[in-house]
């Protein structure tokens, strides 16, 4: 692959020249006091914008942050990500209050040199996410007037055909961020020649949404483990009972042949811990996947299947994981999600834990991060990736 990195900018002298950066600073927010409530992507960035800042330029982020409908949508607003990154660079952040408008252009043109600005919310604008070419590139011509260069550090939304990492890095000189620069590098270990026994562990709650990456995997990995909502349409499969756990009906016969086409890499869960309802309260119990009661759910995998797994992920030299083992976000069901991620750590292998939920889960639950070879900032980029898809904003660099 053959993209100009930021150390190839730095080298060709950013002092005093505007650098358009791309982020992901799409963080959670606390739905009722609005406070960021994981700030590991906004961190993620803070490699490529402290080394420009550090250079002299006058640096321009912009980045999305929910999924707004094209117009302002003040609870989408990105300026309490601006104060989280001042904070962490150690110096203000300026905040433009629109995108590409009045309040955009006059905090970019004040910018001294090794001054950081954020714009407001790319996604505020039609422009961004439209599907109409001319939309999306009148729409990049604003955004890219900002810019002298481009660096693109979003891995998270390189998978997105958006007038920000798509069309604006056609109308300037642009490179990768360190941070694409390294998401690449680990994925593309995980598509060349892993070390082996390779172990892929898969999770969350929809079979739809890993269906292409299990296809793409199946014929390179060692062991698939699966678990989440998706092992209940697994389940079904093999002929079980599942109750009123997630099910996906018209995903059951591919599933069956999934299985059938495994030749035995695809370890399912043993036990489940099923509840009366989805409530953090509810009344749960551990079962056997052949004994799940019709009027119940499961909402982690169990004790035996976290066992089993950590002995299929103990032998392991290369580990990818995406997707929780259970409703990690309520105590009672987070235990399957932190077996499996403790058991990651304590392998010897180079692991990869593949973002999104994964990702928030590793900080939620309070892992160390560094115990993980690579945390990806990216769960569908990295997925993606991983199916072998053409991923726009990469393509765009390499053009």
């Amino acid at each position: 692959m053959s993209i100009r990195t930021l150390d190839d900018l730095l080298a060709e002298g950013v002092s005093g020249r505007r650098v358009l950066v791309r982020a992901d600073l799409n963080v959670p927010l606390d739905k009722q006091t609005g406070d960021i409530t994981d700030d590991g992507r906004i961190r993620a960035v803070l490699p490529t914008l402290g080394a420009l800042v550090s250079a002299g330029a006058k640096v321009v982020v912009c980045s999305h942050l929910g999924r707004p409908k094209g117009t302002p949508d003040p609870q989408f607003s990105l300026r309490p990500v601006a104060g989280r990154l001042g904070e962490l660079l150690g110096a203000p952040v300026h905040f433009a209050t629109d995108t590409v408008g009045d309040s955009a252009r006059s905090t970019v043109a004040g910018l001294a040199d090794g001054q950081v600005a954020l714009l407001e919310n790319l996604r505020f604008n039609a422009g961004e996410t439209s599907k109409d070419d001319a939309e999306r590139g009148a729409f990049a011509d604003q955004l890219a007037a900002f810019g002298d260069a481009y660096v693109d550090d979003a891995f998270g939304a390189v998978h997105r055909k958006h007038a920000s990492v798509h069309d604006v890095p056609a109308r300037l000189p642009h490179v990768a961020g360190r941070l694409v620069l390294r998401e690449v590098e680990v994925l593309s270990k995980l598509t060349g020649q892993p070390e082996r026994p390779y172990v892929v562990v898969l999770g969350g709650s929809k079979v739809s949404d890993k269906l292409a990456v299990i296809e793409a995997l199946l014929p390179t990995v060692d062991r698939l483990l699966i678990g989440g909502g998706m092992c209940f349409t697994f389940l079904k499969a093999q002929g079980l009972e599942v109750g009123t756990s997630l099910l996906e009906k018209d995903m059951v016969e591919t599933c069956r042949n999934l299985l059938e086409r495994s030749g035995g890499k695809i370890l399912l869960p043993v036990d489940v811990v099923v509840a009366d309802a989805f409530a953090p309260d509810a009344a749960h119990d551990t079962v056997r996947v052949d004994g799940i009661p019709s009027h119940r759910l499961g909402l982690d995998i169990g004790p035996e299947t976290v066992a089993g797994f950590a002995a299929a992920l103990s032998q392991a030299k290369t580990v990818f994981w995406n997707g929780p083992m259970g409703v990690f976000e309520m105590a009672a069901f987070a235990a399957g999600t932190r077996g499996i991620a403790e058991a990651i750590t304590k392998a010897d292998a180079f692991s990869v834990v593949g973002g999104g939920d994964s990702a928030a889960a590793v900080r939620a639950l309070g892992l160390d991060e560094s115990s993980f070879g690579h945390i990806s900032t990216g769960g569908g980029a990295s997925l993606e990736y991983l199916e072998g898809k053409t991923l726009p904003g990469i393509a765009a660099l390499e053009n």
